[in-house]
């Protein structure tokens, strides 16, 4: 039982993450109200909860940095083309009145291709950020998962409950394991080939 609600808990696909933020919190709920009625009373007294924000160890991790710095470099460029585009069309406003029609006209059509350009290689980047994305989450959430599933075995933990898919009122900061789950998982970590 506990397998299905890690699973559930940390459900990393982008359906996932509509379903978990809709319905995660009754989820996580259900889970909990179930491990209860199954250990009883007395020991859902005694019962330790954990909370772990996934995204957060995904992108902290040494290989999440790297992937950020990649994005944020090719976003710096994209920014560049937004701000070459904007030039373009601030001068062509500017020469509006001073050109002729037929001038204007080419001009017009010319910063509208570069315009229609941008606007493909954006959603092209987007695209593409999207899939790595992905791609990190389906690298590094099992190994994540199976460090968590290991600290939470090891020190009794009920549950531990992903904060980034499913969005707490409050939780206690002693409990939160996201920075040991980042330590853990650089020194642990080994890419496959």
């Amino acid at each position: 039982m506990a397998d299905a609600a890690f699973r559930i808990i940390f459900q990393y696909s982008r359906k996932g993450e509509i379903f978990m933020k809709k319905y995660g919190l009754i989820v996580a709920a259900v889970v909990f109200l179930t491990m209860v009625v199954f250990t009883g009373a007395q020991a859902a007294a005694a019962d330790k909860a954990g909370f772990v924000s996934v995204k957060e160890v995904v992108f902290s991790t040494a290989i999440g940095k790297k992937a950020t710095e990649d994005f944020n470099k090719a976003r710096a460029s994209l920014k560049e083309k937004d701000n070459e585009l904007k030039k373009l069309n601030d001068d062509l406003e500017k020469q509006r009145s001073l050109l002729k029609e037929d001038v204007l006209k080419d001009k017009e059509i010319a910063f509208n291709k570069k315009k229609r350009d941008f606007q493909i290689l954006v959603k092209d980047m987007e695209d593409e950020f999207q899939a790595k994305e992905q791609e990190l989450y389906q690298k590094l959430v099992p190994e994540i998962m199976s460090l968590v599933r290991t600290i939470g075995e090891k020190e009794k933990y009920t549950m531990i409950v992903d904060v980034s898919a499913i969005p707490l009122i409050y939780h206690a900061k002693e409990n939160d394991l996201t920075k040991r789950v980042i330590e853990e998982f650089n020194k642990s970590y080994k890419p496959r080939k």
